[in-house]
């Protein structure tokens, strides 16, 4: 951090500098500053977290992503597993969509691993991109990227999602999940379909967008206790 800071002076830009606020902008949810006479919670084990810092060859863009140190700390008695929908579901999915003419809408979840809590008991010291907060102890309170458990946080998480809007996941594929529904115009019967792949998602009915749209508010709804400023969960990149 301190490099790429000492970069911004020596070429006279804040290219870094706005690349690392804008990343501790998205990142802070992840973490539970403890005040300095606060001591860490027994049980909890400590970990580094550092800063990755690339240049993206769409338009040069600087990239700076915080990532946990996971392999500090025992890997969690829990399942760390996360599955994936199967190829052979798409392909199944979309001839269905075909056959029925029903919308293929898809999105994919920002910051995917941090709309999650995480399951792990870890603690970090701050470093210097936390600002005013910098060598202060703090609680790592989501799953973060490089945790050991994050991809099953997520997973978990999402699975709460699509249980509360009313799907059940496929015997065959638990990660197509199904809702009943009944087309408006002709009375026809059929199965609703959201097919997840980690953070994309594909939304298969006869008002696919608006099913995008009640999983984008579940998320904001989780992330709104420890956000004041809430911007859309979902980036939507097929019309």
């Amino acid at each position: 951090v301190e490099e790429a800071y000492k970069i911004n002076r020596e070429n006279g830009d804040n290219h870094w500098a706005e690349s690392i606020q804008k990343e501790m902008n998205d990142v802070y949810v992840a973490f539970h500053i403890l005040d300095d006479d606060q001591a860490v919670p027994p049980g909890y084990q400590y970990m580094d977290c550092h800063l990755v810092f690339d240049v993206k060859f769409d338009g040069f863009r600087f990239k700076s992503r915080m990532v946990a140190g996971g392999h500090m700390v025992d890997t969690p008695a829990f399942l760390t597993y996360a599955s994936v929908v199967s190829r052979e579901t798409v392909r199944i999915a979309l001839t269905i969509a075909a056959l029925h003419d029903l919308e293929v809408k898809a999105a994919d979840v920002q910051n995917a691993y941090l709309t999650a809590p995480t399951a792990e008991k870890v603690w970090t010291t701050c470093g210097p991109e936390f600002g005013p907060n910098a060598g202060k102890k703090a609680l790592i309170v989501r799953a973060l990227y490089g945790l050991k458990g994050s991809g099953a946080s997520y997973r978990n998480h999402i699975s709460d999602c699509m249980q509360h809007l009313g799907y059940e996941p496929c015997k065959a594929d638990p990660d197509l999940w199904m809702k009943p529904k009944t087309h408006p115009e002709d009375g026809f019967e059929y199965y609703s379909y959201v097919l997840i792949y980690v953070d994309d998602i594909l939304a298969i009915s006869h008002e696919a967008l608006q099913d995008l749209d009640k999983i984008d508010y579940y998320f904001k709804m989780k992330k709104e206790s420890n956000q004041e400023n809430i911007l859309s969960c979902l980036h939507f990149f097929i019309g």
